[in-house]
């Protein structure tokens, strides 16, 4: 039997508010929504169990194991999904960490990623943010399988970084996943081009999740969520509101566009 290579994933642009219990409740209800529609990989926003903010970590942190992410393993076992549960603020001993969870059909835990870059910004006229005020750096990459997927993982700003990217690409993975909450600032020049610069340039597929837009919240995130192909186009996207996109990833289709276009057997090692 030929190995499935057409894998269909959820990208869940969830409203977010000050409510933990809430946002976690909510979190369950969008997951079957997305489980019913046979996506395989279904992925929550940046934060989704807390609002965005250096002022907001500390209180809504817990530990691994703990309440979010016992409700994501019992969500991923009951769906027979594999699940990446956005990001959720991390109690590690004294260490605060942006942590993104991933746990497989079977409930055991297959992925954990701390961001590695933390979003330090001072934008004039724009954003000004922190995070190493209160969170503390991831320090390892963090890859794992759906099926016959290979997906490399980071969180936000680590889009920012091609050579993290690079790095999955080398590995092998088709699929780079990025739960992600850009700004108002951000979002609007960046959030998109990024996402398709990465796609082109390591000629694989990358998702982004965002929380959908409170403009009530003291951090509004752009929303925005997408899909972008191998050949760098975008084949979903959600708007600024509450929603669930889908797109169907084709492991095969990497191989494709980079026979066409071989720009990886054609890199000068002599030179760079």
């Amino acid at each position: 039997m030929k190995a499935m290579h057409k894998i269909k994933v959820a990208m869940i642009q969830m409203k977010v508010g000050t409510d933990k219990a809430n946002n976690i409740a909510h979190a369950q209800e969008l997951i079957k929504q997305a489980a019913s529609k046979n996506a395989r990989l279904i992925c929550l926003p940046e934060c989704f169990n807390s609002p965005y903010g250096i002022q907001h970590f500390p209180s809504y942190a817990e530990m691994v194991p703990g309440e979010t992410s016992q409700m994501l393993s019992t969500m991923a076992k009951d769906h027979s999904v594999y699940l990446c549960g956005g990001s959720i603020p991390e109690r590690d001993h004294d260490h605060l960490y942006n942590t993104s969870l991933v746990y497989g059909p079977n409930g055991d835990l297959v992925a954990k990623h701390r961001k590695v870059h933390l979003f330090d910004v001072d934008v004039p006229g724009g954003i000004k943010f922190k995070e190493s005020d209160v969170l503390s750096p991831g320090n390892k990459l963090t890859v794992f399988n759906v099926d016959t997927l290979k997906v490399g993982l980071g969180i936000c700003y680590d889009i920012r970084f091609p050579e993290m990217s690079s790095k999955y690409s080398d590995e092998g993975c088709q699929l780079l996943l990025y739960p992600a909450a850009f700004n108002m600032t951000t979002g609007p020049k960046h959030f998109q081009l990024l996402q398709r610069a990465r796609a082109m340039d390591h000629q694989l597929y990358v998702a982004t999740c965002s929380p959908a837009r409170d403009e009530t919240a003291s951090y509004i995130a752009w929303g925005y969520s997408a899909v972008c192909n191998p050949w760098a186009e975008v084949i979903a996207e959600a708007g600024h509101v509450e929603e669930i996109i889908y797109a169907e990833i084709d492991t095969e289709l990497s191989d494709t566009v980079r026979k066409a276009i071989p720009v990886r057997n054609q890199k000068r090692h002599d030179l760079y």
